[in-house]
This record gives C-alpha cells, sequence and structure tokens, in this order.
C-alpha cells in the first residue's frame, strides 16, 4: 500500500519543537546531527529534500531563560529573531559536515496565497536543490501577525508540500503515530496504521495538545494530511525521537500512521 512512497523523488520532513529540543528546552544536538545526516544522505542518494522547522520561538526562550509561553506578539517576535538565528547556525553546521548547504526559508501566508511572490518562493526552492542545498523553512514569526500567519508548522508543511509538488510529507512527532485513544492513559490504545478518510471519529481521538515548546498538536497533523490530500501528496505521521525511521518509510515500510491520498 505505500508503493508511491517508495518512488518519491521530491520530500518534505517536518520536524517540531519537542523533537528538537530536550524537557529543558535546549537543543537536542545529538539528535539533529541525526536527522542532518539522514536528510544529506537522502539528497546525496538524489532526493530532492525540504526540512520545515519549528524551534526558533523554544530556543530564543531557553537563551532567555524564560520557562512560560511569550504573552505578547512582540514577545514572540523578539524570541523568534534570537532563537532563528542559532537554529540556522546549528543546521548549516551539521549539513556541512555531511556535505550539504542549509539554505533558510522564511515565509507567511500572505507570500504563498500571492502568485508572484508564491511562485518566487517556488522557483528559489527548485533553484537550490541545484545548489547543493536543503532549504529549511520555517513561518516568519517575526513579523506574522493573525491576519497572515500559518499557525503551526505541520498546516504550513503541508502547503509546502502541495505549492512545490512534492510527493510525500514525512511528519515527526513526540508519538508513534495516531493511537485510538492517548496510549499514555490507556494502555490498550492501538497505533493505527493507515487512514483513508479524516472523518469525526478520527478526530475524535485527537485529544492530545501542544506541550509548552510547541503550537501544535494531533489536531493539526489531521489537517496537515487533510491539506496534504488536496494536494496529491502522501503524508506519514512517526516519531522523531529516532530520525533514521524516515529510511524505513520510504522504503515503504508499516511503519507510523499512512494516510494513503486516494
Amino acid at each position: 500500500m505505500r508503493e508511491r512512497i517508495k518512488a518519491s523523488n521530491e520530500i518534505v520532513i517536518k520536524v517540531g519543537t519537542s523533537t528538537l529540543t530536550h524537557p529543558n528546552g535546549s537543543l537536542d544536538l545529538q539528535r539533529i546531527d541525526v536527522l542532518s545526516r539522514v536528510l544529506c544522505d537522502l539528497k546525496n542518494a538524489g532526493k530532492r529534500i525540504v526540512l520545515v522547522s519549528s524551534g526558533a520561538i523554544g530556543v530564543g526562550r531557553n537563551k532567555m531563560h524564560i520557562d512560560t509561553r511569550p504573552r505578547t506578539i512582540p514577545e514572540k517576535q523578539a524570541l523568534a529573531a534570537m532563537g532563528q538565528v542559532t537554529l540556522m547556525t546549528v543546521y548549516s553546521k551539521f549539513f556541512a559536515e555531511y556535505g550539504c548547504n542549509a539554505a533558510q526559508i522564511l515565509l507567511t501566508a500572505d507570500v504563498i496565497n500571492h502568485e508572484e511572490s508564491r511562485l518566487n518562493a517556488i522557483n528559489t526552492i527548485h533553484t537550490l536543490y541545484d545548489f547543493n542545498c536543503i532549504p529549511v523553512v520555517n513561518e516568519n514569526d517575526t513579523i506574522a501577525t493573525k491576519e497572515i500567519e500559518f499557525g503551526d508548522n505541520d498546516t504550513l508543511s503541508a502547503i509546502v508540500a502541495g505549492v512545490i509538488g512534492a510527493q510525500t510529507l514525512i511528519i515527526l512527532s513526540d508519538i508513534d503515530g495516531l493511537y485510538s485513544d492517548d496510549p499514555h492513559k490507556n494502555p490498550d490504545a492501538r497505533l493505527i496504521s493507515q487512514i483513508d478518510i479524516i472523518d469525526d471519529g478520527i478526530r475524535a481521538m485527537c485529544k492530545g495538545s501542544a506541550g509548552s515548546l510547541g503550537t501544535g498538536g494531533m489536531a493539526t497533523k489531521l489537517h496537515a494530511a487533510e491539506i496534504g490530500w488536496e494536494h496529491g501528496v502522501e503524508t506519514v505521521l512517526i516519531n522523531g525521537e529516532d530520525p533514521k525511521l524516515i529510511y524505513r518509510v520510504l522504503n515503504g515500510e508499516d511503519i507510523g500512521t499512512y494516510f494513503k491520498r486516494k
């Protein structure tokens, strides 16, 4: 059932704040190292890779020793500006060690919604492939307001995958996939291997909310899968604790939750 994933040449990987950081908010350098190695290896194998990465605000909070979410938009934007610098420095360092370059692309919804600017973003990403780069995409939190924000990077990753014509979106989360119930509370909760339709029953399973460092939750991942379906993108949700699982997804193995497009 996952043969189409095996044939993917253009792949968007989304990684959340909880995957990139330790519980205390500092960057998990070992995990980022492994993720970078996997992505560069796929790039070296001829795949076109885009990384949609959260983490800027969380990293900024850690630098400023702030334990709570920012309360105002200026605080959020300032922390994002600080954290994005650190985040891209780390990606640049690790990517370079594995023979690739990192390139930063910051987007807001108005860029995607405007035909000319959307085309410019697409052309930039495709040109970066030729420059041996892995584009690292994030929402431009330093200027984003409610009117022009995507709201979460799960949604952003699905929109990017659809806009550039990617075949597969892989979302790295802090859970193995979508479960029939909260696996932390119900030992009988089962992992759902494949979803062909997202209905009210599936939505009812999404009881979890975002952690203190992130903005997403399972509901946003369902929304991302629906956006992916609209654009012909296969979506897979896996645990980001071991980024090497990406290889298994692209080998067509039954891992995580596969949102199979029709």
